[in-house]
């Protein structure tokens, strides 16, 4: 399918039917982040505008009816992602994203699938939906660096931004005492090991 206006205008209309006013907002926030960042690292802005669009697509389901799709469906999703039913949008969001939206495009559904917990050796356009989604405008969370400075990094230094917003999510949940994602601390170590070389 070709990412068109009209397509784009289509999908901002069924998503604003679908998901609440402050998720919506989020989505948007993330669209224009993401579209940004491409323009910025050499990508197709339509495609991961699309990208944005779709990462939280899956949102208005509830744990227990994502963990019975997910079930019905045979999709790929770790121990983890199964315990902790708010990452399971990803996943399902990513086969929202194919069958119903109908992206062809493995790029923008490996972004869908990974923007939650991420996964070590990201496509450029993972990475750019996995930030977007962590620092939209929207956002306000405190960060060490400070979310702006993360923000002016992403534009020049994809991996060091994903190392910083990797570091900073760590730290909250061992602060919170939140169950980590094996896959987060992967997807940890293998940009900390790319930044040190």
């Amino acid at each position: 399918m070709k990412i068109t206006s009209e397509y784009i205008l289509d999908l901002q209309n069924e998503l604003r039917s679908v998901l609440n006013e402050q998720r919506y907002l989020h989505t948007l926030g993330v669209a224009y982040v993401s579209a940004s960042l491409a323009m910025a690292h050499g990508l197709d802005h339509r495609e991961a505008l699309v990208a944005g669009l779709l990462h939280d697509c899956a949102k208005h389901y509830s744990g227990t009816e994502l963990q019975e799709l997910c079930k019905e469906l045979g999709l790929t999703v770790s121990e983890h992602e199964m315990q902790l039913t708010q990452l399971l949008h990803a996943p399902y969001g990513a086969y929202l994203a194919e069958t119903k939206y109908q992206i062809e495009k493995k790029e923008i559904l490996l972004a869908v699938r990974n923007h939650t917990v991420g996964r070590p050796g990201m496509t450029t356009l993972e990475q750019i939906v996995f930030l977007a989604d962590y620092f939209e405008p929207e956002r306000k969370q405190k960060t060490e660096p400070s979310l702006d400075e993360i923000r002016r990094v992403a534009f020049s230094d994809l991996d060091e931004a994903t190392f910083l917003v990797l570091k900073n999510t760590l730290k909250y949940l061992e602060s919170t005492g939140q169950k980590m994602a094996p896959e987060t601390m992967e997807t940890y170590q293998y940009y900390f090991n790319r930044r040190v070389k």
